[in-house]
């Protein structure tokens, strides 16, 4: 990431969007743009990223193990994992249903009524419920990550989310993370902030509605609130908060990553 103190330059990047680009890298196999905007008085990080194989977008969970109650801090995970990009997973820990998939590895084959975002081993999204697919079916078809927090803001490139559509989690206006794919081997991590005096936070059609014009055709929700914190190059990017009265990371169960 760039260190000097001089000015963001502004830039229209790929996204078809003008933000301020504030960090950028590039090897033979990954490029990511980290940019910022401000959408509806709240500060939204997006980071730009494109890969040459889909093995490079990778997850983690705390202390590399799976279970309840075991958590790290994203930027801890991100260090530990050498990775160049990194935002919360889905904290899976908080809950005892939803089907876990992490690096082709079952975890937890349980049902929810949550939107279900499986990652295939092409690097190709796709959105479905639980009822109609069995975990073991998704294995077999290729999952390679599958993700059970939601909801779904993104299908075939139209948002999918109501104007009052919340999780029963969640406050209209939050900080927020989410991911998206916009073409092959092409994605966006997205975290915003919220909470605070600065940033109000998004509400969940607000995210659907920038992700759309991000030009994502698939985008899906993860943890937000407190858990939403993104890392670039082991700088923890965003400003994270559970209560607006300190700016501290929330440790999480998991972590979504490149590198």
């Amino acid at each position: 990431m760039d260190t000097d103190e001089s000015e963001p330059s502004v830039s229209e990047t790929s996204l078809g969007l003008t933000g301020n680009v504030i960090g950028e890298y590039a090897d033979e196999n990954i490029s990511i743009s980290l940019q910022q905007f401000t959408v509806n008085e709240t500060e939204v990080y997006v980071a730009d990223v494109t890969v040459s194989s889909a093995k490079y977008l990778k997850t983690a969970l705390a202390d590399g193990t799976y279970g309840k109650n075991i958590k790290a801090k994203t930027s801890e995970m991100s260090s530990e994992n050498n990775a160049i990009l990194a935002i919360n997973g889905d904290y899976y820990g908080t809950r005892e249903r939803g089907y876990v998939i992490r690096n082709g590895v079952l975890y937890r084959d349980s049902q929810d009524d949550s939107d279900v975002l499986v990652i295939y081993a092409d690097g190709s999204f796709e959105i479905v419920s639980a009822y109609d697919v069995t975990a073991e079916e998704l294995v077999a078809k290729g999952a390679w990550q599958a993700f059970s927090f939601g909801p779904a803001l993104v299908e075939d490139s139209q948002v999918t989310v109501g104007v009052n559509e919340e999780t029963g989690r969640a406050k209209a206006s939050n900080p927020r993370t989410a991911i998206g794919i916009i073409d092959d081997l092409h994605y966006v991590f997205v975290v915003s902030d919220g909470r605070t005096n600065e940033s109000a936070g998004l509400s969940l059609y607000e995210l659907g509605c920038f992700m759309q014009e991000l030009g994502v055709t698939t985008a899906y929700n993860l943890d937000g609130g407190g858990s939403s914190t993104m890392v670039f190059q082991d700088q923890v990017i965003n400003n994270p908060t559970s209560s607006g009265n300190s700016i501290k990371e929330r440790s999480v169960s998991d972590i979504v990553y490149i590198g």
